[in-house]
């Protein structure tokens, strides 16, 4: 076979190669679409944070919220005190039943964002983020101590908007006050009796004569 024929069946048999993967990432459902970009991840002893973005809402206003999966490879429950974003901003943590701390389970995770989940809220911040821009998170943890990385901030929309914001949970609801009893019982059987005024005799008795002593003899 001459050269030229080889180079042929070559080229060839590149083309069909090629093909198949062509037609996959083709049309608007390929899978290459649905690939994302790496987020910011970090170790720090047993706490391992992965995928934390921080999200903005979709219309440029409003609160901001962290989402990032946090991975405790310890033997002992951690509890994630506080996060702070930048050089000023805390977010206002809220676990799954209301608390104002999240607790990492030994040998578990804990997902920040998403309907049901934990959240880390960051009330009226959209002027001081951009999307595209970066920022650094720390957290705070009970024995690991601090962990900080570096966070895109990206709108919550599309993939990211059931993450956001608006899928915050809300803190559970306090009592506004203590009740106070406006009135005591009376006790029907074995209790004391309170009396209510204090008895006053109406009349006192009076002699109606002298008795006049007997003459001895």
């Amino acid at each position: 076979m001459s050269s030229s024929l080889r180079r042929g069946a070559l080229a060839a048999a590149l083309a069909l190669s090629i093909a198949p993967l062509a037609a996959c990432g083709a049309g608007n459902n390929a899978q290459t679409h649905e690939v994302r970009p790496d987020n910011a991840a970090t170790t720090v002893g047993d706490i391992q944070v992965q995928n934390a973005v921080i999200l903005t809402e979709k219309a440029g206003s409003g609160p901001a919220s962290v989402s990032a999966r946090i991975y405790n490879n310890g033997n002992g429950d951690q509890t994630l005190q506080s996060l702070k974003v930048g050089d000023a901003l805390t977010a206002t943590l809220s676990g799954t039943a209301g608390s104002k701390t999240v607790t990492v389970p030994a040998h578990g995770s804990v997902l920040l964002g998403g309907e049901g989940n934990a959240a880390a809220t960051i009330p009226n911040s959209n002027e001081a983020f951009k999307d595209g821009d970066f920022q650094r998170i720390a957290l705070q943890f009970s024995a690991t101590g601090e962990v900080a990385l570096e966070a895109n901030v990206l709108p919550a929309a599309g993939y990211y908007e059931k993450y956001g914001p608006s899928s915050t949970p809300s803190p559970a609801a306090e009592p506004s006050a203590k009740t106070t009893p406006t009135a005591t019982g009376t006790p029907e059987n074995g209790g004391k009796a309170t009396p209510t005024g204090t008895a006053t005799p109406t009349d006192t008795g009076t002699p109606t004569g002298t008795g006049t002593p007997t003459k001895k003899s």
